[in-house]
């Protein structure tokens, strides 16, 4: 069982909610960041309106018994993932708790190696020219409140992943300049070590 953290911008939701939901029902655990940036194909109106008309569909009767439209986009694609995953079954509840997905890059996710899925990639599924738009400005029209939050917290990730990015480069000329001053000292080190496998 393997944590696989893929970073969702760019990707289109099906193709990108079908690998996730494969590999979560082989059992790995998930982590699906930045999902507002996720793209649908098709402009950004068509998807608007097809997404009111899910909204409108509810039990007459009494609305808090269903069916449930959220308006953040991980919870989209959660539910987008939840219809490709036998959900009623033991095994189907299992892999979806094994999935997370978030807006933006939270802080233990921010440091660490992100993936993507080439097969899921925009650029690879869609002809160039056709029109396609972000799950984040489907969830803003429909009633999510967060994306300036998101926008903020994603800009400061960003410069504190500049400064970071500078300091690694300090920090290896630094290294490099030190062992090359102190290459002829450490070469019979070196040698032996090299015999031992190091």
């Amino acid at each position: 069982m393997s944590l696989i953290k893929i970073d969702g911008a760019g990707h289109m939701m099906g193709r990108l909610a079908t690998t996730v939901a494969k590999s979560a029902l082989q059992g790995n655990k998930i982590v699906v960041l930045r999902s507002e940036l996720i793209n649908l194909s098709g402009n950004f109106y068509r998807n608007k309106l097809k997404y009111l008309a899910f909204l409108r569909k509810r039990c007459n009767v009494n609305p808090a018994r269903g069916p449930f439209h959220y308006r953040a986009p991980s919870e989209i694609f959660k539910r987008v993932v939840r219809g490709m995953v036998p959900h009623k079954t033991a095994r189907g509840k299992e892999a979806l708790k094994r999935i997370k997905v978030f807006e933006g890059m939270p802080s233990p996710y921010d440091k660490k190696k992100r993936v993507v899925v080439p097969q899921a990639m925009r650029i690879m599924c869609l002809k160039p020219g056709r029109k396609y738009c972000y799950v984040g400005r489907l969830s803003q029209e429909v009633g999510w409140k967060y994306a300036p939050v998101v926008k903020t917290l994603e800009n400061k990730r960003r410069m504190k992943n500049a400064i970071r990015e500078k300091k690694r480069k300090i920090k290896r000329k630094l290294t490099k300049t030190a062992t090359d001053k102190i290459a002829k000292q450490a070469e019979p080190y070196i040698k032996v070590m090299k015999q031992y496998g190091y």
